[in-house]
């Protein structure tokens, strides 16, 4: 069985086939097709948009369910009802009936082998939703999206975020393959929300719209052209989120907008939610502006930019999960409007597939000094393996073999007036709010 609260190595690697995902949930009697649905893709942007169309649609009243990956420190983190986690009890009740019906698929040769660990999971959270009657599920893709294990659901409308270079070990090299990939979700006849994006990525969600004569929903008109109110770069008032609230017309409502979320790139994310929780009021009537404007407020996504206050002698800290060039480049400039003429002290660790050397050089120029780290897992890049690929930056780097104490020189170095930044990876910004005693 999967332990719970720790990420487990996946089985040996096998192609991905949706059709054996189907298989599995024929064999559990459809799980899948017992609940309506949302199906969210994209590279950046994906978990804090189902984070908050999640919230969205729990505060107008409807029992919502939320399957994310991956998780900060539990396993249980990824399935969620009304924004309570799955119990270990029912996690471990619904793995045993998934495990031992897939091993029955295997021994009449049905599967060819056993489910991977996120389909296994998947499965898992399928089962769970429909057993407790949800009237809505988010989802949130895995990775990629044609063959991810949630593209198996007859969703109500499907969702694409921001599209940047990550996995190209399994989604391509370039913005067009990955952007194919990720078009997948999109359904005959289906409903689209979107924004626009890189012309090679709007090329190909256009075309594969086209083709699929699907219904294309911008969520532009809810997006602040400029930031709010001001017009100008947002600054340490905005440490909460979008604290500077600004209207919009929603559902033929003047609702106002502030969501705990933060940083500019949120704004996106946000404008998403809010034009896929408008699409969806056209079946479910309780969704009004008023509750879209409660949603968002109420919204909870632990470590995208997450700020614990400082204390006593401790320094303020930052968790933020970015890991991949784009994610850099959004930390990069929330760190600059929000703690611009601060000293910042960087926790860094990332995984060793990962564009080490990208993030590295957007995000290291901007910070005083760097510890370098390892989660607890075995992509981890070591420490050594960071200094190397961050050579060219000229970052003052130490090492440190762990996330405690990794946490513990940062802290020492930044006083009560520096910032210690915890980020570079999922795993890494997970081990330190556990050590730290900070909730996921």
């Amino acid at each position: 069985m999967y332990a719970l609260g720790h990420e487990l190595a996946h089985t040996p690697s096998h192609k991905f086939d949706l059709a054996h995902m189907r298989v599995l949930l024929a064999a559990l009697q459809h799980p899948e097709k017992k609940f309506r649905s949302v199906l969210i893709a994209g590279t950046n942007g994906k978990g804090s948009t189902a984070a908050t169309l999640a919230s969205i649609l729990q505060a107008s009243g409807l029992r919502t369910a939320l399957y994310t990956s991956p998780h900060l420190v539990r396993i249980n983190e990824r399935i969620r009802i009304n924004g309570e986690q799955i119990s270990d009890d029912q996690f471990a009740l619904l793995h045993d009936v998934v495990d031992r019906t897939a091993e029955r698929l295997v021994e009449d040769g049905e599967l060819p082998w056993h489910p991977s660990f996120f389909e296994m999971l998947t499965a898992i959270s399928f089962e769970f939703f429909a057993n407790s009657k949800v009237d809505i599920a988010v989802l949130e893709v895995g990775m990629g999206g044609r063959l991810d294990a949630t593209n198996v659901v007859d969703q109500l409308l499907s969702v694409i975020t921001d599209i940047s270079l990550d996995h190209q070990k399994f989604l391509g090299n370039t913005i067009v393959e990955i952007a194919r990939e990720k078009a997948g979700i999109i359904r005959p006849n289906g409903v689209l929300v979107t924004l626009p994006q890189t012309p090679e990525a709007n090329d190909v969600i256009g075309r594969v719209a086209l083709e699929a004569n699907a219904k294309a929903i911008s969520a532009v008109p809810f997006v602040p052209p400029v930031s709010p109110a001001s017009g100008k770069a947002w600054g340490p008032e905005n440490l909460e989120g979008i604290r500077t609230s600004y209207p919009l017309l929603v559902l033929g409502t003047q609702i106002e907008i502030k969501s705990p979320l933060v940083g500019r790139h949120q704004l996106r994310n946000v404008a998403l939610a809010i034009a896929a929780a408008e699409q969806l009021s056209a079946h479910f009537a309780a969704i009004t502006g008023a509750s879209i404007e409660r949603g968002i407020r109420e919204t909870r996504w632990p470590g995208r930019f997450q700020v614990v206050p400082a204390r006593e002698d401790q320094p303020e800290l930052v968790f933020d999960v970015a890991h991949n060039p784009a994610g850099a480049w959004a930390l990069r400039s929330t760190l600059s409007s929000v703690y611009e003429d601060r000293r910042l002290i960087f926790v860094f660790g990332a995984m060793r597939d990962k564009a080490i050397r990208e993030i590295a050089e957007i995000l290291f120029p901007v910070v005083e000094r760097v510890i370098a780290t390892r989660a607890d897992n075995p992509r981890s890049a070591t420490p050594e393996e960071i200094a190397e690929a961050a050579a060219r930056t000229g970052a003052e780097i130490e090492f440190a073999q762990d996330i405690p104490s990794a946490l513990s020189r940062a802290r020492a170095i930044a006083g009560e007036n520096g910032i210690v930044v915890v980020t570079g990876s999922i795993y890494v910004v997970g081990e330190a709010m556990q050590a730290l005693g900070v909730p996921a």
